[in-house]
């Protein structure tokens, strides 16, 4: 039996490294490792300082991936390298994953070295896995494909924080009530083992897409020059240029959103057990969802499909302004799953869209580093509205502005025209 969407053997494989990855953004980047980090590692440190001390190792990760994507993107579209390349970031997370189960309190500067490993491996490989989509649908199955992707991630994430969680929990059920220090080795050696198992799919059915080399050039040489073209020539692409300009916007708000909200929480005195259960909620529930939008791309046409997920998103803000208690939160919860897969999925499978599918390992990497850098400026805008405003509920509606804004530009963007301009027989503009 298929998964709606992924009807052929590569698309399931290609598929399932979401299923892999997530395990790492999920268990290590969001439930496990920053909680570890602050009542483990890092206890000799003030709260404050072990806060910095983790977005500061998260700025690190996003700025090398944002620092290293385009021109490795370029690379891969100049030589057969897009799976190679991916299983070098893999291995860089997986690394990272054996080191953080080495990780003694008060080792600092490891578990933040390991946690950049991790967190690199996982985002670096994104560019590469996602530079193959192009490569394997057109048109509507584009929406099905990614769609089922996120889903996936959705799965696979959850079961293996469950599992770990458990792990943690119930350690007497495992045999390890004796040895303290054991449960949460095998947590992120689990990460790892389940990284590495589940992208086996993908090397065995998603083919090496052909590569346009050019003759007698070395690839970094070519790399470079083909980065800077393409950020002279990404001006013959202005539907595309102008759905990254809407993406950069409003993916802002997405990723403050994923990387705050437990931290927002936690400073309106949740307790942990409320906050894991709602990124467990994220997880589960997020599993339709992201199906459904999937479909919902394929019928409506995937800039629709976004513009109501930001639509919801708006919603999402002022019931956080609202927010007080854990009910709130779940009901929070609950409404970001519902389109967070949905907007990442239908927003990867529009630019896929609107790029020369050729050239899909550099315009990807280009996406990823908008990508990343909303990542990193998202939490500095909030912590500025916080600074302007002196409240972190009120610095939350600064969102709004992220959302409208981009869902503006992203109104404006013509997806017919951009699919004609990049080569494409896209059959719908919407």
């Amino acid at each position: 039996m298929r998964l709606p969407g992924l009807e052929r053997r590569e698309w399931c494989a290609w598929a399932f490294y979401d299923w892999a990855q997530s395990a790492a953004i999920t268990v290590i980047g969001t439930a496990v490792f920053p909680v570890y980090f602050a009542q483990i590692v890092a206890t000799a440190h003030p709260p404050v300082e072990r806060t910095q001390l983790l977005a500061l190792a998260n700025g690190i990760a996003l700025v090398v991936v944002a620092a290293l994507a385009p021109v490795l993107g370029a690379v891969v579209d100049a030589r057969p390298w897009k799976k190679r390349f991916l299983a070098g970031a893999l291995g860089l997370g997986v690394i990272g994953c054996v080191a953080l189960a080495h990780v003694a309190p008060g080792r600092v500067a490891w578990a933040l070295a390991a946690f950049v490993l991790v967190m690199v491996g996982a985002t670096g490989s994104f560019v590469f896995y996602e530079a193959l989509l192009p490569h394997l649908a057109q048109g509507p199955d584009l929406d099905r494909v990614s769609g089922a992707g996120y889903a996936l991630g959705y799965i696979g994430g959850g079961l293996l924080l469950a599992g770990d969680l458990l792990l943690l929990a119930r350690p007497e059920w495992f045999g390890l009530a004796r040895e303290p220090g054991l449960p949460i080795r095998l947590v992120f050696l689990s990460v790892a083992v389940w990284w590495l198992v589940f992208s086996v799919p993908l090397w065995r059915r998603v083919p090496e897409p052909q590569a346009a080399p050019v003759p007698g050039a070395a690839p970094i040489a070519t790399a470079w020059r083909r980065v800077r073209a393409t950020a002279r020539e990404i001006r013959r692409y202005p539907m595309a240029f102008l759905f990254l300009l809407a993406f950069f916007l409003y993916n802002d708000g997405i990723q403050t959103i994923i990387r705050l909200a437990t931290a927002y929480g936690s400073e309106l005195g949740l307790g942990r057990d409320a906050l894991v259960g709602a990124v467990l909620l994220v997880q589960f529930v997020g599993v339709p969802f992201a199906f459904a939008f999937g479909s919902l791309g394929a019928r409506w046409g995937p800039k629709r499909g976004i513009l109501l997920a930001l639509a919801v998103y708006v919603v999402v803000t002022a019931w956080g302004y609202r927010l007080r208690t854990a009910t709130d939160f779940f009901v929070l919860a609950f409404l970001v799953a519902t389109v967070q897969g949905g907007a990442q999925a239908l927003s990867r499978s529009l630019f896929a869209r609107l790029i020369p599918a050729e050239r899909s390992g550099e315009f990807f990497g280009f996406y990823g580093v908008m990508e990343k850098f909303a990542g990193l400026l998202g939490p500095f805008l909030f912590a500025a509205a916080i600074e302007l405003t002196g409240s972190s509920r009120r610095a939350i509606l600064a969102l709004v502005v992220l959302f409208a804004a981009g869902g503006l530009l992203l109104a404006r963007v013509d997806v017919a025209a951009g699919a004609r301009q990049a080569g494409h027989a896209e059959p719908s503009g919407r």
